[in-house]
């Protein structure tokens, strides 16, 4: 029969696997067949493309980059379709040698005065004084031609799209990226055969910079990934950026150690809370005495069920507590285990009450008193019926804790609040915090069935 069992459950378990393996599969297989371009273009398609992306570079910028682009002829001589949602051009190219043109007279450029009437220039005054003299050299600039290879990718949202990074920029408009670098790089120019140090003169840099100004293109690659992968991107850079990123995983795991010390200390504190009220109940029940504190148990119980345990931790804190200088983490554990005693109790008392009366009477004709009659008969027999129970209420006095950030515990759940508060991510660590909180109630939970399941073989052996 055993044996049966075990097969049984080892059919389902690979059953299990293999379906979700199907699935895997089937997912990745259409994900590939979708990472081609479903548009096919022809050549003049493509050629329209590139020209309308190349005219939208100058907007905006220096007459000599839309001076440039006038001369620049780009041609698509064939295309290539890619495994990537991207297209190949395979282009010919003419332009203007602008580094050649503007480079050897850098010195020139750069030696203009920056002072008038005593007074130190703007960039932009120096930027409208160069631009006739760097229009006059692109006037004068031979041409450059050769082959070029740019890439169209195709998006999800925007559709088919050039891809022009800083290479074939910068050959495409005669290496003025080239040329922008090499001015950033001159601190000293030679005037009359003498070194003259430019480096504190970045109005004049900047002046000649903006007369060659071309940054108005995206040099990233297009996002051209399947929805299934932009989804797992981000959500692979969500969990970087709240977990992984300046270690806030540590939050989380000093968060978690706090939440599992005032659990066990509260559990500690309730379940002595709760024995010493059940059997001041049960003694009044059954033998009539110990009213007084049996009617101040009853008020007990009833004010820590009757009134939320995120008010009982702020009257506790802020109004009994803090006045005193009693810290937060020893007003939680108080808090808690004063309220799971309230629960303890009830269930201590349903398990002794539950016993039959004969074992007391059974006891006192042994010549037992009635402590040794509880400690030795009753409570033993009263204890195994309620563990379950009680091993429940550790479970909800476990989840019950993750109130105690509202007095400024460093618990589990402050400790996702925290990183929310600083990614500005709801997603990531709220989910974080259900999910710790879920693994370890379904550990206990499992725990608990081992030890009710161990109960009932006790019962029938």
């Amino acid at each position: 029969m055993k044996k049966n069992k075990h097969l049984r459950n080892l059919i389902i378990a690979v059953s299990v696997v293999l379906f979700v393996a199907i699935i895997v599969g089937a997912v990745l297989v259409i994900d590939s067949l979708n990472n081609r371009v479903s548009e096919k273009i022809t050549v003049e398609e493509a050629q329209e493309l590139l020209d309308t992306t190349l005219d939208k570079l100058p907007t905006s910028v220096a007459d000599s980059s839309k001076y440039i682009r006038q001369n620049m002829t780009v041609t698509v001589n064939e295309l290539e379709y890619g495994n990537k949602k991207d297209i190949l051009l395979k282009c010919s190219y003419e332009t203007l040698d602008v580094e050649d043109a503007i480079s050897e007279h850098i010195n020139d450029l750069l030696n203009i005065p920056t002072e008038k009437d005593g007074k130190a220039k703007s960039a932009s005054e120096i930027e409208k004084e160069l631009e006739p003299i760097i229009m006059e050299h692109l006037t004068n600039a031979s041409t450059t031609s050769g082959e070029i290879n740019i890439y169209v990718y195709e998006t999800a949202d925007k559709g088919l799209q050039v891809f022009l990074d800083d290479d074939v920029v910068d050959t495409l408009f005669g290496g003025l990226l080239t040329l922008r670098t090499e001015i950033k790089e001159t601190n000293e120019i030679v005037v009359n055969g003498e070194t003259v140090d430019i480096s504190a003169k970045n109005s004049l840099r900047s002046g000649l910079l903006q007369d060659i100004a071309l940054k108005n293109y995206d040099n990233s690659i297009p996002d051209t990934s399947s929805a299934i992968q932009r989804w797992w991107n981000d959500f692979c850079d969500e969990f970087y950026r709240n977990f992984i990123e300046d270690g806030r995983w540590k939050l989380l795991a000093q968060g978690l150690l706090t939440t599992l010390e005032i659990t066990a200390l509260a559990l500690v504190l309730g379940v002595c809370i709760g024995f010493i009220v059940a059997f001041i109940r049960c003694t009044c029940l059954k033998l009539g005495k110990l009213k007084f504190l049996d009617f101040i148990c009853r008020i007990y119980l009833s004010i820590m069920r009757g009134t939320p345990v995120m008010v009982q931790l702020m009257i506790i804190y802020f109004v009994l507590l803090l006045p005193l200088g009693i810290e937060k983490f020893i007003a939680a554990v108080l808090c808690f285990g004063i309220n799971s005693g309230a629960y303890v109790a009830e269930i201590v008392r349903g398990g002794i009450m539950a016993i039959d009366d004969g074992q007391t009477e059974a006891g006192r004709s042994l010549g037992l008193g009635y402590l040794p009659t509880m400690w030795h008969i009753v409570f033993p027999q009263a204890f195994k019926s309620i563990l379950p129970a009680l091993a429940n209420e550790f479970i909800a006095l476990l989840k019950e804790t993750s109130v105690a950030f509202y007095i400024g515990v460093a618990d589990l759940t402050q400790a996702g609040l925290k990183i929310r508060s600083v990614t500005y991510s709801d997603f990531m660590p709220l989910i974080a915090i259900a999910v710790v909180y879920l693994i370890l109630v379904l550990g206990l939970s499992y725990l608990v069935s081992l030890l009710e399941r161990r109960l009932r073989k006790s019962d029938r052996s």
